[in-house]
Protein backbone atom coordinates (compact mmCIF):
# COMPACT_ATOMS: atom_id res chain seq x y z
CA UNK A 1 0.00 0.00 0.00
CA UNK A 2 1.34 3.62 -0.82
CA UNK A 3 1.73 6.48 1.23
CA UNK A 4 -1.79 7.73 -0.85
CA UNK A 5 -3.20 4.94 -0.46
CA UNK A 6 -3.00 4.48 3.20
CA UNK A 7 -3.54 8.00 3.55
CA UNK A 8 -6.90 7.50 1.72
CA UNK A 9 -7.77 4.64 3.77
CA UNK A 10 -7.35 6.61 6.94
CA UNK A 11 -9.63 9.60 5.95
CA UNK A 12 -11.93 7.45 5.49
CA UNK A 13 -12.10 5.24 8.21
CA UNK A 14 -10.93 7.31 11.02
CA UNK A 15 -13.12 10.27 12.46
CA UNK A 16 -10.85 13.59 11.91
CA UNK A 17 -10.20 13.85 15.72
CA UNK A 18 -7.92 10.51 15.27
CA UNK A 19 -6.56 11.94 12.47
CA UNK A 20 -4.90 14.73 13.94
CA UNK A 21 -3.61 16.32 10.50
CA UNK A 22 -1.25 13.11 10.50
CA UNK A 23 0.98 13.02 7.17
CA UNK A 24 2.00 9.38 6.44
CA UNK A 25 5.50 9.49 5.57
CA UNK A 26 5.83 6.58 5.12
CA UNK A 27 4.10 2.94 4.27
CA UNK A 28 5.89 -0.05 3.66
CA UNK A 29 3.86 -3.41 3.69
CA UNK A 30 3.57 -3.30 7.29
CA UNK A 31 5.75 -0.49 8.74
CA UNK A 32 4.40 2.80 8.79
CA UNK A 33 6.02 6.19 9.75
CA UNK A 34 3.56 9.27 10.58
CA UNK A 35 3.66 12.85 11.57
CA UNK A 36 1.50 14.41 13.52
CA UNK A 37 1.91 18.45 13.71
CA UNK A 38 1.40 20.12 16.47
CA UNK A 39 -1.96 21.87 17.79
CA UNK A 40 -2.36 24.04 20.92
CA UNK A 41 -5.17 21.70 21.69
CA UNK A 42 -2.89 19.21 22.18
CA UNK A 43 -1.47 20.32 25.28
CA UNK A 44 -1.92 19.05 28.55
CA UNK A 45 -0.90 20.47 32.79
CA UNK A 46 2.16 21.60 33.38
CA UNK A 47 3.05 22.58 29.56
CA UNK A 48 3.33 19.25 28.35
CA UNK A 49 1.30 16.46 25.89
CA UNK A 50 -1.72 15.48 26.92
CA UNK A 51 -1.63 11.80 27.60
CA UNK A 52 -4.99 11.14 25.93
CA UNK A 53 -3.37 12.35 22.50
CA UNK A 54 -0.55 10.74 22.82
CA UNK A 55 -2.27 7.55 23.36
CA UNK A 56 -4.91 8.29 20.48
CA UNK A 57 -1.90 9.03 17.93
CA UNK A 58 -0.27 5.44 19.32
CA UNK A 59 -3.89 3.61 18.35
CA UNK A 60 -3.44 5.60 15.26
CA UNK A 61 -0.64 4.59 13.95
CA UNK A 62 -0.98 1.09 14.63
CA UNK A 63 -4.32 0.89 13.20
CA UNK A 64 -2.33 2.43 10.04
CA UNK A 65 0.59 -0.22 10.43
CA UNK A 66 -2.06 -3.20 10.65
CA UNK A 67 -3.86 -1.71 7.54
CA UNK A 68 -0.79 -1.14 5.63
CA UNK A 69 -0.22 -4.96 6.09
CA UNK A 70 -3.96 -6.09 5.32
CA UNK A 71 -4.95 -3.52 2.85
CA UNK A 72 -8.74 -2.71 2.17
CA UNK A 73 -10.58 -5.95 2.58
CA UNK A 74 -9.77 -6.25 6.05
CA UNK A 75 -9.99 -4.09 9.38
CA UNK A 76 -8.00 -4.93 12.12
CA UNK A 77 -9.95 -4.01 15.79
CA UNK A 78 -8.23 -3.45 18.90
CA UNK A 79 -8.43 -6.23 21.79
CA UNK A 80 -6.44 -5.04 23.78
CA UNK A 81 -3.86 -2.38 24.40
CA UNK A 82 -0.58 -1.63 26.26
CA UNK A 83 0.88 1.66 26.83
CA UNK A 84 3.99 3.19 28.44
CA UNK A 85 5.11 6.49 28.76
CA UNK A 86 8.62 6.54 28.89
CA UNK A 87 8.80 10.83 29.16
CA UNK A 88 7.05 13.90 29.23
CA UNK A 89 5.93 15.09 25.86
CA UNK A 90 7.30 18.79 25.36
CA UNK A 91 4.78 20.45 23.01
CA UNK A 92 6.31 20.10 19.04
CA UNK A 93 5.40 17.73 16.34
CA UNK A 94 5.54 13.83 17.07
CA UNK A 95 6.17 11.24 14.86
CA UNK A 96 5.05 7.92 15.11
CA UNK A 97 6.88 4.53 13.94
CA UNK A 98 4.62 1.95 13.98
CA UNK A 99 4.48 -2.20 12.83
CA UNK A 100 3.19 -5.20 12.51
CA UNK A 101 4.80 -7.57 14.93
CA UNK A 102 3.32 -11.01 13.99
CA UNK A 103 0.11 -11.38 12.02
CA UNK A 104 -2.18 -14.95 11.71
CA UNK A 105 -5.03 -15.14 9.83
CA UNK A 106 -7.56 -13.76 13.05
CA UNK A 107 -5.16 -12.10 14.93
CA UNK A 108 -2.40 -9.56 14.92
CA UNK A 109 0.10 -7.89 17.07
CA UNK A 110 1.48 -4.43 16.38
CA UNK A 111 3.74 -1.59 18.15
CA UNK A 112 4.33 1.90 17.79
CA UNK A 113 6.82 4.29 19.13
CA UNK A 114 6.63 7.94 19.51
CA UNK A 115 8.78 10.46 19.39
CA UNK A 116 9.03 14.49 19.55
CA UNK A 117 9.91 15.71 16.26
CA UNK A 118 12.46 13.22 15.43
CA UNK A 119 12.98 9.43 15.86
CA UNK A 120 16.04 9.78 18.60
CA UNK A 121 14.54 9.45 22.29
CA UNK A 122 11.15 7.52 22.51
CA UNK A 123 7.81 9.00 24.65
CA UNK A 124 5.59 6.10 24.63
CA UNK A 125 5.53 3.03 23.66
CA UNK A 126 2.57 0.61 22.92
CA UNK A 127 2.00 -2.55 21.78
CA UNK A 128 -1.75 -4.53 20.97
CA UNK A 129 -3.40 -7.68 19.47
CA UNK A 130 -6.11 -7.09 17.17
CA UNK A 131 -9.05 -9.04 15.93
CA UNK A 132 -8.59 -9.68 12.23
CA UNK A 133 -12.34 -8.74 10.12
CA UNK A 134 -13.97 -8.21 7.03
CA UNK A 135 -14.13 -4.81 6.40
CA UNK A 136 -18.16 -4.05 5.86
CA UNK A 137 -18.80 -0.42 4.76
CA UNK A 138 -21.71 1.19 6.17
Amino acid sequence: MTEDELATLLRARRPAADLRGLVVEDAADQDVRLWFPFAAGFAGPGGIFSAPVLLGMADTAMYAAAQARLGPAKVALVSTMTTTFLRAAQLEDVVALARVVRAGRTLMHVEAWLFNHMPVDAILHATATCVIRDWAAG
